[in-house]
């Protein structure tokens, strides 16, 4: 069974990146977090808006974003594998730093609509996952339908175009939810 975990980069704000870690490594079966980009997006999105480059430099930034999340994620669980290529068996926890060569490769149009959240759901897709957790900062009312949480902006806005491909269930969950759920 594989379950791919996104963790949103506003998880780096606080003190709940470390229990969420903890939760994961309870899980069954692999699985494979996405990071999100956090701080280092935002100085993505920051820069964009000074220096006005195009769409395509920032998102290839905001993969790199990423790439940083996954090493910063991986030194603080060193016994987590950090994977770039998808084609290789899968250890029992990885952490994906994506490549922007695949996803170019992979059709992933360069766009602010689509973050780590869309990702995640393409790479849920790749895998033929079981599950995709997509773990969030925000409360998150459970009654909410994914095109609201999109409406709402908790998902990107692209997210719902790569979910509708997924045959497996999503979970768009607050945090403290996730951690509790695994203590």
């Amino acid at each position: 069974m594989i379950t791919v975990i996104k963790l949103g980069g506003s998880l780096l704000q606080g003190d709940d990146l470390m229990p969420c870690l903890a939760a994961v490594e309870k899980l069954e079966g692999q699985k494979i977090i996405v990071p999100g980009g956090g701080l280092f997006a935002d100085q993505v999105r920051a820069a964009q808006a000074y220096w006005q480059f195009d769409d395509r430099a920032a998102h290839q930034m905001a993969i790199l974003a990423m790439q940083q999340m996954a090493v910063l994620l991986q030194s603080l669980k060193p016994q987590f594998s950090l994977i770039d290529k998808l084609d290789a068996a899968l250890p029992e926890i990885s952490i994906w730093s994506p490549s922007i060569g695949d996803l170019d490769q992979a059709g992933i149009p360069a766009s602010w609509d689509i973050s780590s959240d869309s990702l995640a759901a393409w790479l849920a897709g790749r895998l033929i996952a079981e599950q995709l957790i997509l773990i969030k900062s925000t409360e998150i009312d459970p009654k909410l339908s994914l095109e609201q949480l999109q409406q709402h902006g908790i998902i990107d806005a692209a997210f719902c175009q790569f979910a509708a491909a997924l045959n497996c269930p999503i979970r768009v969950i607050n945090k403290h939810s996730f951690i509790s759920s695994y203590d």
